[in-house]
């Protein structure tokens, strides 16, 4: 039964990973090329925000109780792009402080490493 359930999570999550637009996304800012666009991404909160109040408004206005499911979705993918900020600026600044180190160590005279 466990293993049932950890090989439907691991498919699940490689589906979620392979196919979903926020996450498609978000592994393209994980890249070191992509690290620059971390913080702009974060504006990309504010619509998926905006998007859950008007669907939390319609709902109260009568609409389907299932929108709740979207609102969920919107409120999830707005907080995975802000949290996505601070993220890649740390990740950032260390890929530069790695490539600072590598340039360093190559510049070295060769005699001053043996």
């Amino acid at each position: 039964m466990i293993r049932l359930i950890w090989t439907a999570s691991a498919n699940t999550r490689y589906f979620l990973r392979r196919y979903m637009p926020t996450n498609i996304a978000l592994d393209a800012i994980r890249t070191r090329r992509g690290l620059k666009w971390g913080v702009p991404a974060m504006l990309l909160a504010i619509p998926y925000l905006y998007a859950a109040s008007v669907l939390t408004v319609l709902i109260d206005d009568g609409a389907p109780d299932w929108l709740y499911v979207l609102v969920f979705l919107f409120i999830w993918n707005a907080l995975k792009f802000a949290i996505m900020g601070p993220v890649s600026v740390a990740l950032l600044i260390r890929a530069r402080a790695a490539e600072r180190r590598a340039r360093r160590a190559a510049s070295r005279p060769a005699e001053a490493l043996v």
